[in-house]
């Protein structure tokens, strides 16, 4: 296993990162940390607009980054470490993210942090989030990644941050804050982010004890560049053209939430977009693509529903589950 510490606290150099580790090490399993300045990681599918405040994160500068990964919205900053692994594609079940967040379990519970992995992709302590977690699969290999929350500005956390009320509409949410939390109130003194990722990178190299440490190199940081200037720092990439829709549902099922937008004229799907937090092993730019050309009708919605394996594009969702969506 290679470890890279990305040398950059930018957002934008940072998630193109994650692209090129995956596209030039294909057969490498990788283990990359990354901290960020001030910014904002939505998830592949996430209508942006809807998951910021725009006016704060403007006038506050936050950059706003959309990730290859489902799942939802989170904010970094200086008080934040990011890892994430890189593995070849086996056997290992998608939906499955204990395996990669046991590492930061050992560690903190070896610090007498009584972290535990809870939820679909959430790491807890005291029953407060500090980490989040998501995952994608793509030319043979499988990405998670996930945040930790050690010293990071939660009041800016709050403002920067929409709560959409359907999300949370199965627990008892007063804010944001409310559900998570810093470590460093239970880490033992003296521990700074510096410290906590050397004591991460010893736990992983003790876990796995081929790794090697893996600087970036020149050409790499290059290239890394190029991709974030030409795709992970532009408007069309990070926030996307939205049609004018016509209808608009979202829905809150086990696999997450799942926002629908339609154009529909004279009864026939022009355009579809699919948004949420869901984690999808297959693009959902296939299903939206499906949906173009179909009458906006419950049978025909049915049809080409259960002509595709909803489990690849959404994760636990049921067909009917999925029909109301339309309706």
């Amino acid at each position: 296993m290679l470890i890279i510490d990305s040398p950059s606290n930018n957002a934008y150099f940072n998630i193109a990162a994650e692209e090129y580790l995956l596209h030039h090490y294909p057969e490498k399993e990788l283990f990359l940390l990354y901290v960020n300045a001030p910014s904002i990681i939505v998830g592949r599918f996430q209508n942006t607009l809807a998951e910021i405040n725009l006016d704060y994160v403007t006038e506050n500068q936050i950059k706003v980054v959309r990730r290859l990964s489902g799942g939802g919205a989170v904010y970094h900053d200086l008080g934040n470490l990011n890892f994430s692994f890189h593995t070849t594609q086996g056997s290992d079940d998608f939906s499955d993210f204990s395996k990669f967040t046991q590492p930061v379990v050992d560690l903190l519970n070896g610090l007498n942090v009584p972290a535990r992995l809870e939820g679909r992709n959430d790491l807890l302590v005291d029953g407060k989030k500090f980490s989040g977690n998501a995952k994608l699969a793509r030319n043979g290999k499988m990405i998670q990644h996930g945040t930790i929350l050690l010293n990071s500005e939660m009041q800016v956390l709050s403002e920067a941050l929409k709560i959409n009320p359907l999300k949370f509409k199965d627990k008892a949410v007063k804010s944001a804050r409310a559900h998570v939390t810093n470590l460093i109130d239970y880490l033992p003194g003296g521990i700074t982010l510096d410290k906590f990722k050397q004591l991460l990178i010893d736990q992983i190299v003790k876990e796995n004890e081929a790794s090697t440490i893996h600087s970036l190199n020149p050409g790499e940081v290059a290239k890394i560049e190029q991709l974030a200037a030409e795709k992970y720092s532009t408007w069309d990439w990070n926030f996307g053209g939205s049609p004018a829709y016509n209808f608009k549902k979202a829905i809150k099922v086990p696999a997450g939430f799942i926002e629908l937008h339609l154009d529909v004229k004279k009864g026939v799907i022009q355009q579809a977009r699919i948004f949420g937090d869901f984690f999808a092993s297959k693009p959902i730019e296939e299903l939206e693509e499906r949906l173009i050309g179909e009458a906006h009708e419950i049978d025909t919605m049915k049809r080409v529903l259960s002509s595709v394996k909803l489990t690849d594009y959404f994760g636990k969702v049921s067909l009917d589950e999925l029909v109301t969506l339309f309706q």
